[in-house]
């Protein structure tokens, strides 16, 4: 039990000025970034491996989903109990995720069960059983979400909006699949899938607590023994398409979901930082940003609206959601379009950028607050490109960013005219 508990109780990484990343190599060659914490005798381990859903081809949408969700369903001569079971019996947690574009690994352990662990882990990677038992009980709870998800207007809104922005691409289809393609699965596909989406080429590694960088590369090596050098390719990048205009859906209700945006910025254009700081003044999702601001506390028009930088691995878009009664739909569109407009052609203020730019210096530190989140901090970064020292510099460089800069970017980032709408309900005036 006090096993357990330690996996639990973290102690709280000190909240200081710089966070000293070493760069790892192992004796093998394989990169990481780890942020050594040895007061308490505990690690956390993040593997971020690029493609995802990317990777699949239409017909079998949803494989790398399923694949993913069964790796801890039994591994080698391990079935999902004993699996289980052996994970209880080392106090450890891990968690397989897949998404659009990677596929993600998450392990914490003690440091005295380091090398249990990491083989136990292996294990999972490179021999998953793939029981017809397991095949059968996960697929039919992803199926189950699927069909919630048909029912779902934000989900429907979503698809609809990538479906159109990225007709074609990898990104305009659903990421987890549909009932058919999922229904359709079967072993052969998730083991080609599992050679696919998980090898050496393709892999960013953050760790974080009670490990020397020699230990580390060790543990690594051992980790990566039997999985395979190369993945499947990832597809060409993904233009936005949507044309300017609105799309509606019919879905029953007294509200509807709005979805709404245009073309983004590139995670790695110089200037998606001075975006981001736009963007959070503009629509960060909080109280006293524009659109909260102009849609709800002035209007109630809605109870909350956000909007945010879609900028993944292979494409951008700039988007929002709300949702409204139907009634209302009309006066809104009319709104984001006012607002969108306003920041095209006047930007922000000097007020707002030093309110956010307190905010947002302040709040970064937050984010450091254990070794689970160090760790996966440090392999979200190498994933998106950040140098080494990004992450204490981060603060200088928002800091240090002057008006004109910030507005000069919105100036290019805001385009009213090229606003695409999906709206999803039963909209007033608009069906």
């Amino acid at each position: 039990m006090k096993r357990l508990i330690a996996i639990f109780i973290l102690a709280a990484f000190p909240l200081r000025a710089e966070v000293d990343i070493t760069q790892v190599t192992s004796p093998s060659g394989l990169n990481a970034w780890l942020v050594e914490e040895r007061s308490i005798p505990f690690v956390s381990l993040d593997l971020i491996f690029p493609g995802g859903a990317t990777l699949e081809s239409d017909e079998q949408a949803g494989v790398v989903n399923l694949m993913t969700a069964l790796l801890s369903d039994g591994a080698g001569d391990m079935d999902a109990q004993a699996f289980a079971a052996r994970s209880e019996e080392l106090a450890t947690r891990m968690s397989f995720n897949a998404g659009r574009d990677s596929v993600s690994v998450s392990v914490r352990f003690l440091t005295e069960d380091a090398e249990a662990v990491i083989d136990h882990l292996r294990l999972a990677l490179t021999e998953p059983r793939f029981d017809e038992d397991a095949i059968a009980r996960t697929r039919g709870q992803l199926l189950a979400q699927l069909r919630r998800d048909a029912l779902d207007p934000n989900t429907l809104a979503s698809r609809a909006f990538s479906s159109v922005a990225f007709d074609g691409h990898p990104y305009g289809r659903e990421t987890n699949g549909t009932p058919e393609t999922v229904g359709a699965l079967d072993r052969d596909a998730l083991v080609a899938a599992h050679q696919g989406a998980i090898a050496r080429d393709r892999v960013y590694i953050g760790a974080a607590g009670d490990i020397s960088a020699e230990d580390l590369g060790e543990l690594l090596d051992r980790l990566f023994e039997g999985i395979p050098e190369t993945g499947w390719d990832l597809p060409d990048h993904a233009e936005f398409l949507a044309e300017p205009g609105v799309e509606v859906i019919p879905f029953d209700g007294p509200q509807s979901v709005v979805a709404f945006g245009h073309a983004g910025i590139a995670r790695d254009d110089p200037e998606f930082l001075t975006a981001y700081v736009v963007n959070e003044i503009f629509g960060g999702g909080r109280f006293g940003t524009r659109l909260m601001r102009s849609l709800r506390e002035e209007r109630g028009l809605t109870y909350g609206i956000g909007a945010f930088l879609s900028s993944g691995a292979l494409g951008e878009s700039y988007q929002g959601r709300l949702s409204t009664d139907n009634d209302n739909v009309e006066i809104v569109l009319e709104l984001l379009r006012e607002e969108w407009a306003q920041m095209a052609n006047d930007g922000v203020t000097e007020e707002e950028l030093k309110r956010i730019q307190t905010y947002l210096t302040g709040a970064y530190p937050l984010r450091f607050d254990g070794n689970s989140s160090i760790a996966s901090i440090m392999a979200s970064m190498q994933y998106q490109g950040f140098d080494i020292d990004y992450v204490n510099r981060r603060n200088d460089m928002i800091s240090a960013l002057t008006l004109d800069e910030v507005n000069d970017l919105a100036f290019r980032l805001y385009d009213p005219d090229a606003l695409f709408f999906v709206i999803v309900g039963q909209p007033v005036g608009l069906n």
